[in-house]
């Protein structure tokens, strides 16, 4: 299923035996190098703990109204991950970071949301922000890199420019006559 994340912040986390509700989704954790994403910051609903703990993607079993895992037990804190901490260190992020175009340095926008799928937990889409609303997705093939500054992409538009300035340049050769020298018109 793909989904964005927009719909699934502040989504329950229900253990799969007791179809109790123990934690709220509040962060997703993204590798910046790959785009997938790692699993899920959540805030724990039971007792008294409010230290946020972390959610593998690897342990989710389903994601629908809903985040089924097979136990609470899954939950940890996310400085008792040793495999995390290198991703925790790490200064880049993609929500609320600025996207660029590498092409003109341009800036395209805030990304507000991103897309992935349910079944892989990998970024398929960005969705870029600007100042009063919210502009033309843009697809994670056209990353070129993330960086603590912004996400630089491929000028996603590149080819629509491009095939209009042929279409331009098709046009006027159509309409002017050939002009070389020693041609009559």
């Amino acid at each position: 299923m793909h989904v964005r994340w927009s719909a699934l912040r502040g989504m329950p986390v229900t253990e799969e035996q007791a179809q109790e509700s123990v934690a709220i989704l509040t962060d997703p954790l993204i590798d910046a190098d790959s785009g997938r994403i790692l699993g899920f910051f959540v805030r724990m609903q039971t007792g008294f703990s409010s230290l946020p703990h972390f959610l593998s993607a690897l342990d989710i079993l389903s994601v629908g109204t809903r985040v089924h895992i097979r136990s609470m037990d899954v939950l940890a804190p996310p400085d008792e991950l040793i495999r995390l901490q290198q991703h925790l260190a790490d200064p880049r992020s993609f929500l609320g970071q600025k996207i660029r175009i590498r092409q003109s340095g341009r800036t395209v926008g805030t990304c507000r949301d991103i897309q992935f799928d349910t079944r892989h937990f990998v970024v398929e889409w960005l969705f870029p922000r600007g100042f009063l609303f919210t502009k033309q997705p843009i697809a994670a093939s056209d990353i070129v890199e993330v960086t603590e500054e912004a996400i630089w992409v491929n000028d996603p538009f590149r080819e629509e420019k491009e095939n209009i300035q042929e279409e331009r340049t098709g046009a006027a050769a159509r309409v002017l006559p050939d002009m070389s020298p020693g041609t009559i018109a």
